[in-house]
């Protein structure tokens, strides 16, 4: 696992070096066993490791036998022994033991079609001398993250925005769109990010320059996660089941190569638990398990994965998060670089801290919600077709119920969504269950001038739009699959274990439990008010009764209650007139009625302010005059 970065010029110039070093400097966290680069004319790739494999010889930039092909790798290849085996016997010598060294070989075999051949998690940046070539890669699910910049005659890419920010004459400017996104989203969707001057590279994409065509790079998808359905042997639930378990057992034991401890990040759900379970099966001592916990019970999840490493006998660690962690606020604003407002990426930051101090990797159980069916928006969307013409007629008296903030997702939160929205398109309505700041409300928000009049439903559309063919349900999952997993989820991990220099791996996003999961009908992940069906019953016979048949909480903390409380002095600094007036980007009004309504109880506005709160103080720490990155 590594941080990556690099420049290369489009006009022949020489790289300089000094500020491919200082690029690097700024991933320290995400390596800091060593550093290296590669250096020569045009072209500059650096890399920071955390060193997990082949640790004597494993350090990059990496290349092939005569130095013609360099590459930089963030991420780990889990079949590199079966690729490199392979390649030895086309005549490939090797001079390390690690996953990195497999990459250039490959290349060579099999040129830009090689990603196609990883099963893994990775960025990768490949520089072909002789073809003055540079290839970007990033892996089919978007695990790991990629960021690049064409300008002023260079390409520049980085595993982070703030290296980025390094490179000569970076613009600050706010991409507005970008900004209408997060607003609706709770974070920048890809391609975009919140800068005008940098984008990020798709999930399953390459990107392709070579000498001679200027400033035009070529971005092409190499595989898409949603592919033609696989013909199933079976459709009968315990058939699938087993199939499931096995191909779960197989990841887990792929996601466990490491030359240094792995642990796993235990939530009390279906999927951290049966990773739990699997990783028990295959190892030969306990297994680390780390747990954060809340002292508000309706948010605390530390009973259920007592549960679950009692049963397995796993050497359990627990950390609670108290409203004082509101003071990583300001924190938050440097590891993730972006505006981020999904509130669970501080319990995330503060679980990966206890990891850390434990082991060097740890299992996550990221994508089982999206492969498998297990959010109650699904629920919603089996229920619209059936229950539409009953939610229009019952919403006067839905509306009229009393907001509570008692759990992370409550009843009337819930039935006001769905009777708000039953009767739209499928697309639709998951917008309107998706976002943070309606419409409206971003409309008498933001400030007229910063208004882009982009509309962020365009997203999900654009994605709802290529799995034409399938049933309803299944295309609105895979919007989330292409979309809030690969920028809400996925990197809310990423960064907040990386910031702790912890690499986490995420064994259902693996491609051979993919596959199935793509091909199974929408009936076996979501029934009625059932959830999770089958990787459920894959899970029944490792896991307690308690946790199959329990309500999914994951991270999320009591956001509308501090803010009212511990976090309310913050909230009005941050979000004070004067601080709007000088950002110039919110109504000071309409952000001062906002905060007074859910402050005085009267409605939870708790989502709205979070994602206000968290641009501002963004803002003061890298996009405002005389800001510190």
């Amino acid at each position: 696992m590594c941080g990556i970065c690099g420049i290369v010029t489009l006009n022949g110039a020489p790289v300089d070096r000094d500020v491919v070093e200082a690029m690097n400097a700024t991933l320290v966290h995400r390596g800091p066993d060593s550093d290296g680069l590669h250096l020569n004319g045009r072209v500059g790739l650096a890399a920071r490791r955390l060193a997990i494999i082949d640790l004597a010889g494993g350090d990059q930039p990496i290349a092939n036998e005569d130095e013609s092909v360099h590459v930089v790798q963030n991420g780990e290849i889990y079949n590199y022994r079966e690729l490199r085996r392979e390649l030895e016997s086309q005549g490939h010598r090797f001079r390390t033991q690690s996953d990195t060294e497999v990459l250039v070989h490959l290349y060579e075999e099999h040129g830009a079609g090689f990603a196609e051949r990883l099963r893994g998690m990775f960025a990768i940046a490949l520089w072909d001398d002789r073809e003055q070539r540079l290839l970007l890669a990033r892996d089919r699910f978007g695990i790991k993250p990629l960021h690049y910049r064409v300008r002023d005659g260079s390409l520049s890419f980085a595993s982070e925005l703030k290296a980025l920010l390094r490179t000569p004459g970076f613009g600050r400017e706010i991409d507005l769109d970008a900004l209408d996104a997060y607003l609706a989203f709770g974070f920048v969707p890809g391609p975009l990010t919140i800068f005008e001057e940098a984008r990020k590279l798709p999930p399953g994409s390459l990107l392709v320059w070579q000498q001679g065509n200027g400033e035009n790079v070529r971005i092409e998808p190499y595989v898409s996660p949603l592919t033609a359905p696989a013909t199933l042997r079976s459709e009968g639930e315990a058939v699938l089941a087993d199939e499931l378990r096995d191909r779960l057992r197989d990841s887990v034991r792929a996601h466990l190569i490491a030359d240094v401890p792995v642990g796993v990040l235990l939530s009390g759900g279906v999927d951290s638990s049966t990773l739990v379970a699997l990783a028990s099966e295959l190892s030969s001592e306990p297994v680390r398990t780390f747990t954060i916990g809340f002292q508000e019970r309706n948010f605390d999840e530390r009973s259920a994965a007592r549960l679950v490493a009692e049963r397995y006998g796993t050497d359990h660690h627990e950390v609670v998060m108290r409203p004082d962690a509101v003071a990583l606020l300001p924190t938050m604003a440097d590891v993730y670089d972006e505006p981020f407002a999904d509130a669970s990426a501080i319990p995330a930051y503060l679980v990966s801290q206890l990891a850390r101090t434990h082991v060097k990797v740890a299992l996550s159980g990221e994508g089982g919600d999206e492969l498998f069916g297990g959010y109650n928006a699904y629920v919603g969307h089996r229920l619209a077709p059936v229950l539409g013409r009953v939610a229009a007629a019952a919403r006067p008296l839905v509306e009229r119920l009393p907001s509570s903030s008692a759990k992370a997702s409550t009843f009337d939160w819930r039935a006001k969504h769905f009777v708000r929205s039953a009767g739209q398109s499928a697309v639709e309505r998951h917008y309107a269950w998706r976002t943070y700041v309606p419409p409206d409300d971003r409309a008498s928000i933001v400030l007229p001038e910063r208004r882009s009049g982009y509309d962020p439903l365009q997203l999900l559309a654009a994605r709802y739009a290529e799995s034409q063919g399938r049933d309803d349900l299944t295309r609105v999952m895979d919007v989330d699959i292409g979309f809030s997993l690969v920028d809400d989820m996925l990197v809310k991990i990423d960064r907040a274990s990386m910031a702790n220099s912890l690499e986490v791996r995420v064994p259902i996003l693996d491609s051979v439990i993919a596959e199935l999961a793509l091909a199974l009908p929408a009936k076996l992940k979501v029934r009625g008010l059932s959830k999770k069906r089958l990787l459920k019953k894959a899970a029944e016979p490792l896991l307690p009764r308690e946790i199959i048949r329990g309500e999914k909480k994951g991270f999320a903390i009591p956001l509308a209650t501090w803010l009212r409380n511990e976090l309310e002095p913050l909230t009005r600094e941050v979000l004070s007139p004067a601080n709007l007036r000088s950002q110039e980007y919110f109504e000071p009004d309409a952000v001062g009625r906002l905060l007074d309504s859910h402050l005085s109880g009267r409605a939870d506005e708790g989502k709205k302010i979070w994602a206000l709160l968290n641009f501002c103080l963004w803002y003061d720490r890298f996009a405002a005059n005389g800001s510190r990155a």
